[in-house]
């Protein structure tokens, strides 16, 4: 079984940092988990790390999209694979750098929903994505409501990539989205690397990150998307672009437009590190408080790795 070291958590934890010093300790080769770094022009707000800064590490699933297209987990799974298939061959090491808790799942176990019979079910799923066009969030999620009462609890009704994911699911392979959860196989041997500190700390952090953002030039970004009509697109609603549309309609001041922004990942980190402790087995460190556990982190791959 193939190897693959992942490295998740909240934003402004020093996933990157670590990623870079893993990957030149391990031979590694990185693969961008986050499903809005696939977008060209959208730097800032999603905190993709820019080439000069990479180190000759290679990237890969940056930059490999234009805004207006959409991006799946299909399409995430399906080029991973091939990426960690190549990465192996030639004796590197594939590693899964931030990102949602949901891709890294359907990445690392045999959910149904890469590879081609999810690809050629691309119609099922833009029906439902019209649907939800044109009756709102709301409606989507009482569909799945009604089938799969199960799987909507654990979904809230504003996530709908994952509502029709479930949806999807059921009317291709008959089997509940609840259901088919419960009887996953590993497709990979992944050693999960989570960093976390202390709530306090996360937040502060988040909130200077912002800031550091606007500084940046994120609203001339979160503009230029806004322009050419990224309101109505999947790159749109990603945090830090989102909630700067109201303020360039003129119905949010530029202050409540940031504190949106701090809020909604403040909420996003809280949900992802809820969701990572349920879903998958997870190896959690503390490198803000404690730096010095860097050498424990680098032991316990170099055990994994049989080294």
């Amino acid at each position: 079984m193939k190897k693959v070291l992942a490295i998740i958590g909240p934003t402004a934890v020093g996933k990157t940092e670590l990623s870079l010093e893993l990957a030149r300790k391990f031979n590694g080769e990185i693969i961008s988990g986050d499903s809005m770094q696939v977008y060209r022009g959208l730097d800032i707000g999603t905190a993709k790390i820019m080439p000069s800064k990479r180190e000759g590490i290679p990237h890969y699933l940056i930059d490999i999209r234009n805004v207006d297209q959409r991006y799946s987990v299909a399409d995430f799974v399906s080029e991973s694979q091939s990426l960690i298939e190549s990465i192996t061959a030639r004796g590197g090491l594939p590693m899964v750098v931030g990102g949602t808790g949901f891709y890294l799942k359907a990445l690392l176990y045999n959910m149904n929903l890469g590879g081609d019979s999810f690809d050629q079910s691309q119609q099922i799923r833009n029906r439902w994505h019209h649907f939800a066009d044109e009756k709102g969030g709301q409606a989507l999620w009482n569909r799945l409501n009604a089938v799969d009462p199960d799987a909507a609890a654990k979904i809230p009704v504003s996530n709908q990539r994952r509502v029709i994911r479930a949806l999807e699911v059921y009317e291709r392979t008959g089997t509940l989205f609840s259901k088919q959860q419960t009887t996953l196989k590993p497709r990979y041997d992944a050693f999960v690397i989570g960093l976390n500190t202390d709530r306090p700390t996360v937040y502060a952090r988040i909130n200077h990150r912002v800031d550091l953002m606007i500084q940046a030039g994120l609203l001339a970004e979160a503009r230029q998307l806004f322009e050419a009509g990224g309101s109505q697109w999947q790159s749109g609603k990603g945090i830090g672009y989102r909630e700067l549309f109201p303020y360039f309609k003129g119905e949010v001041s530029l202050s409540q437009a940031t504190e949106k922004i701090k809020q909604d990942t403040r909420h996003y980190a809280k949900r992802q590190l809820t969701w990572f402790r349920h879903q998958i087995p997870v190896h959690w460190y503390d490198i803000i408080q404690d730096p010095g556990v860097k050498k424990a982190i680098i032991s316990d791959i170099s055990t994994w790795l049989g080294k």
